[in-house]
């Protein structure tokens, strides 16, 4: 073989080598897995917080708080925090201390039913606890709980003067929040399922106007409660804005806006009543009066002078005429 050619021959398959090694480095290299370390995530504690607006006398529920991540420079003794605290029994506790979206929620916000001054907490400003005495018949068979919504109906037997009676059932005041039954300001659960009792007392929130027409209430008949559903409240409360009678300012804040809009739905309707009466339920009740018996309808007797018989002679005197009988 000609030297030239070998050495050709030597030189391309040195080339042809030396790419193949090239090429697989630099491709092996580029599928390899970067190898990074991760970033190490400081979890703060995590402590339980407002999740709306909760005013002086809101009854807590599972919605109300959660548990979520906070700054561990920030956080006080008084939080509650995750793994330390039950949200579970915090449910049914009132706020003493109104607390604001996002906020902590502190210990000393929040008072336990049988503590001193629940129910005082437990209190709307301005407003008053008043009880009904109820049973199982008026009571909606005890499926009435704290924090419900009820109507309050008054059944009574009307008498007017002339001894006619009326039944009527009148429908006297509307949207009353319950605040206890007997003395439990808290439904009671057994494996996550509501225990139903009945109960001889309920504790409503009223007005101070409204607390003495209930005290009157009682003395004329029998009171019962309504459960109200909680859709009505939201129906009347926008028909009460697409009426004009809840206005809300444009310039009103967001928290603003929930606080004009709690208040008129957790308004009291004393005002526009319904009722039925005995003739509205059954044909055979009568709002008429019944007629009087009849010694008391018949005439009275009073004497008159009999009529004359015989010859009569008519005798004027003055402007007066009268029938004189002949031959007296």
């Amino acid at each position: 073989m000609d030297k030239k050619k070998l050495v050709l021959l030597i030189g391309a398959s040195i080339v042809a080598v030396g790419s193949a090694v090239f090429a697989r480095s630099m491709f092996g290299d580029a599928g390899a897995p970067q190898v990074q370390a991760a970033p190490v995530v400081h979890e703060g504690p995590r402590v339980l917080v407002a999740q709306r607006a909760l005013p002086t006398g809101t009854i807590i529920t599972a919605d109300a708080m959660k548990f979520q991540e906070w700054p561990e420079e920030m956080v006080q003794e008084a939080y509650f925090i995750d793994g330390e605290s039950d949200l579970n029994s915090l449910i049914g506790t009132v706020v003493r201390y109104p607390v604001t979206a996002g906020e902590p929620v502190t210990q000393g916000s929040l008072v336990s039913p049988g503590d001193r001054g629940f129910l005082a907490a437990a209190l709307s400003p301005g407003m008053r606890a008043v009880t009904i005495p109820v049973s199982a018949k008026t009571a909606v068979a005890g499926f009435i709980f704290p924090g419900d919504r009820i109507d309050l109906m008054l059944t009574q037997t009307v008498t007017n003067d002339d001894g006619f009676s009326v039944k009527a059932s009148e429908t006297i005041m509307r949207n009353l929040r319950v605040l206890a039954t007997d003395q439990k300001t808290t439904q009671q659960t057994v494996e996550g399922k509501t225990v139903v009792k009945t109960f001889r007392n309920v504790t409503i929130e009223v007005t101070p106007k409204i607390a003495e027409k209930v005290a009157v209430a009682q003395t004329l008949g029998t009171l019962s409660l309504s459960l109200r559903a909680i859709a009505d409240s939201n129906a009347e409360l926008e028909q009460a804005i697409a009426t004009g009678k809840v206005v809300i300012p444009d310039n009103a804040t967001p928290d603003e806006e929930e606080r004009l809009l709690r208040e008129a739905a957790n308004r009291i309707d004393d005002g526009r009543t319904t009722y039925s009466t005995g003739a509205d339920v059954s044909r055979f009740q009568s709002n008429r009066p019944r007629r009087r018996p009849a010694e008391e309808s018949a005439p009275s007797t009073v004497e008159r002078p009999a009529a004359p018989t015989g010859p009569v002679v008519r005798v004027t005197r003055g402007k007066t005429t009268s029938a004189e009988p002949v031959g007296r």
